[in-house]
């Protein structure tokens, strides 16, 4: 019979070691960047735009999402609340900034992170807040009051929800970052572009990351109006065009052409115009742009900017193109 050690002091050392292993191999795997596995392939899931469109009212449900109001506030605490019951690691970057007007905004830049550790990632993007003033609406009395935002806000945030709800219910090995920045929309119309794009002009200053790991970046502003048509934006051409032109013609071989136009449109200076500018790594704009003059669409910065223009079929549109894009590009098919 073998002798069997029966001192409770050396099982309690046996323990204590085994706990410091494993206490070590966890924080040195914290730390550690990895690379996603080439041989893990994920079928690409169906994006649904009625779950889009109500992330949407949800949002509106908040009233105007003006950075600094109690609207905003309480759309912050949803998307955090949303994201976090996703599956993300969410990121709440907090900045002041100051506008045109001389007003001290208390901004938050939301960032939901799928898996973190991962070294190759993408980046996707849209603006969560909404414009204080309806500057182009019609009745020149409703013109000093904030507008909803459905479309301008909401709807990029509303499709940026629903990836984020697939990828935690289909997860791939590579990593992905959804950022809504925040006080995009509080500029000069007549001023200098600078005046806009406060929360991504803050971040890509201040990255949560490092831009070796990031491939490229989509963002989404305005996607979500019936009739919308997107062209590719002029900084989207110039500083992303490789990616461009692949998800344009991802979006015709899905027969998506009626909404993603093989075109080049004048140059918008969006959010992502400064993540290429600050941060250094291509992101491209899918914008709406329904005439060719490279206007908004009539609804634009006005009251008229409300569930009413909102249309499944074009949430569905752009939410499964971006949605095989990255897919595509995880499977390492793209």
């Amino acid at each position: 019979m073998k002798h069997k050690n029966t001192n409770p002091i050396f099982f309690i050392f046996l323990l204590l070691l085994l706990f410091s292993a494993c206490e070590n191999e966890g924080s040195n795997q914290s730390k550690k960047m990895l690379v996603p596995q080439e041989n893990i392939k994920v079928r690409i899931p169906k994006f649904d735009g009625q779950s889009a469109k109500d992330f949407i009212a949800k949002q509106l449900s908040f009233g105007t999402r003006v950075t600094s109001s109690e609207g905003h506030q309480k759309c912050k605490e949803w998307l955090v609340a949303t994201f976090k019951s996703f599956g993300a690691e969410v990121i709440e970057q907090d900045f002041t900034a100051t506008t045109y007007t001389n007003v001290k905004l208390n901004g938050t830049n939301i960032i939901a992170r799928y898996k973190p550790n991962v070294k190759e990632r993408l980046l996707l993007g849209a603006h969560w807040d909404t414009r204080p003033f309806a500057d182009k609406d019609p009745d020149t009395t409703k013109q000093n009051l904030p507008i909803l935002g459905a479309d301008d806000g909401g709807s990029g945030v509303g499709v940026l929800l629903e990836i984020a709800r697939l990828l935690n219910e289909n997860p791939i090995p590579m990593g992905v970052d959804i950022i809504l920045f925040d006080a995009e929309d509080y500029g000069n119309a007549n001023g200098e572009p600078e005046t806009y794009g406060l929360g991504s002009q803050y971040w890509a200053k201040n990255p949560h990351l490092k831009k070796e790991d990031v491939k490229y970046g989509i963002l989404l502003d305005m996607v979500g109006a019936k009739g919308a048509k997107f062209s590719k934006e002029g900084f989207s051409v110039q500083n992303a065009g490789v990616q461009t032109n692949k998800i344009w013609n991802l979006a015709k071989s899905m027969n998506k052409q009626n909404y993603f136009i093989d075109k080049t449109g004048g140059a918008v200076t969006d959010d992502h115009y400064f993540v290429m500018k600050y941060f250094g790594v291509p992101m491209l704009d899918i914008i709406n742009r329904p005439t060719d003059d490279f206007g908004f669409g009539d609804h634009w910065h006005t009251h008229d900017d409300n569930m009413d223009i909102i249309d499944v079929k074009t949430l569905e549109a752009v939410g499964q193109v971006v949605l095989a894009t990255i897919y595509k590009e995880s499977n390492k098919e793209f």
